[in-house]
């Protein structure tokens, strides 16, 4: 495996020195590894342990500058061919994930402080894994960033052991004490408040050494004067030593009774104090961010309230003047590291969420038309499933037609747009597609084709897109294939896409519907109340397409003659319809002699495939209820009039198509231009009658 870290600088810091251990652990195991930073003094330590460095300035966040760093990266990434870029930081992040988009590398991220800035920080929760190290960090990138809960993962920072396996030395009849304090001279770290606290500690024990080890940041040094003047005014200039960076910090836990953490901010974790506890050195800290995932109050260490020296004095007090108290939170807090937070733990889980995400494959199928279009790609996510078994499928479908997918066995989740509702405009679409960004997809199959969708497609940053290339925004599949120059039927139409991914069309592809039981009993139960036996032969009818194509339909009389002819030959008749072709079934029922069953608007889209599937035959327009039958496959009738079969004929092993060939046929329009209506009224109700009787006997 080849891991690509990145994170500002390698200078003394958690952060910096677990980057460091991380990636010899790599090196030790037979990976290779490669840190990305503007440098610094772990550098050496890094190169020596056989890790590749590159410097570069991805510390600074002057825009300019980034871009430039996008462009480094990206050639280190594909020099190097690396597998994963691990961002550590925001400027890193903002850097390796644009990096990334133009390359095979998978990019992750690890969360190690408490964001404040929600755009700056948005970066970190864009992995496909955002990897955290305390409970704390990871509801705060749920809560405030709005990270999806299934990509956090938990592993806490660790330390390594080897490093600390410094002897601490143990004096009897010790009267003097070293307290120390580890970390970057900020605010956020409360050394202010530890100084105070330290000003009350010698009032009552004055032979007490104080080492601040850590610096300011160079582009604030003030911060530095400002606690030596402190430190001044609060009489303890001959107590306080400031160190400022230091290699030898093992060296010196090893020469201290205590560690104080004085932290006013959650903390991600906090790692000095496991260095400090792998020594063997008890540990005073404040109770804040993941702070509270490591000590356990008054068993592996002492809990103070931030900003609030008294408390802190008194801890420390505790702590020191009582041996054997400070000894048993030592052994305690060694037995709970041991168990929780070895490098080899740590390393151990990272290498697993790098595994899973070089395993992981989530995919985005959208098809937001009509109920008939999403039925036909049951046969595609069929197809998809079985070249990407592992993959996660998503579908986006509009609200209408989400009941044909929710039990696909093919699809893990369906995604529902409310196209004509609630994300009905352009504002309402880009908020959509933020929403759809949370699942990180490596792949969209548009097989919707226009500019919605491919606006969608755009705004979900993935990383490989699939689909025809239509419209003005045609332009943003990145795999586009073009429309061929004949008809092909609307399966094979979707396998031209399928095709760039190595998926082939197959004559014995077909559609795939499954109602549940309790769709089935529904049906029955409905048919035994209009007195349908269960060995009875049954013909369902649907009477309509849509309220827009009038135009596909069968003349109403016909339907009316079909009825009274089916049941003088001891044929049941049904007749289906949506709620708004109430009117035409009525219209129907007038004029009948006999009694169809009526189901019209009074099934679901799932109770409908279940009736169809009882059906012994099925007569209907081209529609939805045609490519339902296909897809349980019950035996079919079809009529073609201002649509081509050659288009619209799904997958099926039994089927009659009715379609005349004239000169204004398919003229795709909702209204008939020469006002005859003759592609649907020259079918005839004895050619039809004759068709059934043949798959009845067939049957």
């Amino acid at each position: 495996m080849k891991v690509l870290q990145i994170l500002p600088e390698l200078n003394v810091g958690g952060v910096e020195t677990g980057t460091v251990d991380f990636a010899k652990y790599l090196i030790e195991r037979g990976h290779k590894a490669v840190v990305v930073s503007r440098g610094g003094l772990l550098v050496e330590d890094l190169e020596k342990s056989g890790a590749t460095h590159y410097s570069l300035p991805v510390h600074k966040k002057n825009i300019f500058t980034m871009i430039k760093c996008v462009k480094k990266l990206r050639q280190i990434i594909l020099q190097e061919k690396m597998d994963i870029v691990h961002a550590r930081s925001r400027v890193p992040g903002w850097v390796a994930y644009f990096a990334c988009r133009q390359t095979p590398a998978k990019f992750i991220t690890t969360c190690h402080g408490y964001y404040s800035n929600r755009i700056f920080s948005s970066v970190m929760g864009w992995g496909k894994y955002v990897i955290v190290p305390s409970s704390i960090i990871g509801r705060h990138m749920i809560e405030t960033y709005k990270v999806a809960a299934e990509s956090i993962r938990c592993i806490p920072r660790s330390v390594d052991l080897k490093r600390f396996n410094v002897k601490k030395t143990e004096t009897k009849g010790k009267s003097s004490y070293t307290i120390a304090i580890v970390g970057r001279l900020t605010p956020l770290k409360g050394h202010k408040y530890f100084l105070k606290a330290m000003a009350r500690v010698v009032r009552i024990m004055p032979f007490v050494k104080i080492l601040i080890i850590g610096d300011a940041p160079a582009k604030k040094p003030v911060y530095r004067e400002e606690l030596e003047v402190l430190t001044r005014r609060l009489g303890l200039s001959d107590f306080v030593e400031f160190l400022g960076n230091r290699k030898d910090v093992p060296q010196l836990l090893a020469e201290s009774d205590l560690l104080v953490m004085s932290s006013i901010r959650p903390e991600s974790f906090g790692r000095v104090i496991l260095e400090a506890q792998a020594i063997g050195i008890p540990v005073v800290a404040t109770k804040v961010g993941g702070v509270v995932e490591i000590i356990d109050d008054r068993k592996t260490g002492m809990l103070v309230l931030p900003k609030d020296p008294d408390g802190m004095a008194k801890a420390v007090l505790s702590v020191l003047k009582d041996k054997k108290f400070a000894k048993e939170l030592v052994v305690n807090a060694k037995v709970k590291l041991k168990e929780k937070f070895t490098l080899d733990h740590m390393a151990g889980q990272t290498m697993d969420v790098y595994l899973e995400l070089l395993d992981s494959l989530n995919i985005l199928v959208i098809k937001m038309s009509s109920i008939g279009d999403v039925i036909l790609i049951t046969a595609s996510l069929k197809a998809l499933r079985r070249k990407f078994p592992k993959a996660k499928i998503f579908c986006l479908v509009g609200k209408e037609s989400r009941q044909v997918l929710q039990r696909c066995s093919y699809v893990d989740e369906v995604i529902v747009m409310d196209i004509k509702g609630k994300d009905k405009g352009l504002w309402k679409m880009i908020r959509f597609a933020k929403k759809l960004r949370r699942n990180h997809f490596d792949m969209i199959i548009d097989f919707q084709n226009n500019n919605r969708s491919h606006f969608l497609t755009a705004l979900s940053f993935a990383r490989n897109s699939y689909g025809y290339k239509r419209g003005k925004l045609g332009f943003v599949i990145k795999n586009p294939v073009k429309d061929p120059e004949t008809n092909i039927s609307p399966v094979e139409h979707q396998f031209q896409v399928l095709k760039l991914m190595g998926i082939d069309y197959k004559k014995e592809v077909m559609l795939e519907l499954s109602p549940t039981e309790k769709d089935r009993k529904y049906i029955e139960k409905f048919l035994n109340s209009e007195w349908v036996a269960k060995n009875m032969k049954v013909v369902g009818i649907n009477i309509s397409a849509s309220e827009k194509w009038r135009t596909k339909n069968w003349p109403i009389e016909n339907i009316a003659r079909l009825c009274d002819q089916l049941a003088s030959e001891n044929i049941r008749a049904l007749i289906t319809g949506t709620e708004g072709d109430k009117e035409q079934a009525r219209n129907i029922l007038g004029q009948v002699k006999t009694k169809p069953a009526n189901f019209v608007g009074k099934t679901s889209i799932m109770e409908l495939a279940a009736l169809i599937k009882r059906c012994d035959v099925f007569i209907t327009p081209d529609s939805a209820p045609m490519h339902i039958a296909a897809a349980v496959k019950t035996p079919f009738i079809a009529f073609f009039g201002p649509t081509s079969s050659r288009r619209h004929l799904p997958p099926a092993k039994s089927y009659a198509v009715f379609e005349r060939d004239l000169e204004c046929a398919p003229c795709y329009s909702p209204h008939c231009n020469i006002f005859t209506h003759v592609c649907m009224k020259d079918v005839k109700v004895e050619e039809v009658m004759n068709r059934v009787r043949s798959f009845l006997k067939e049957k």
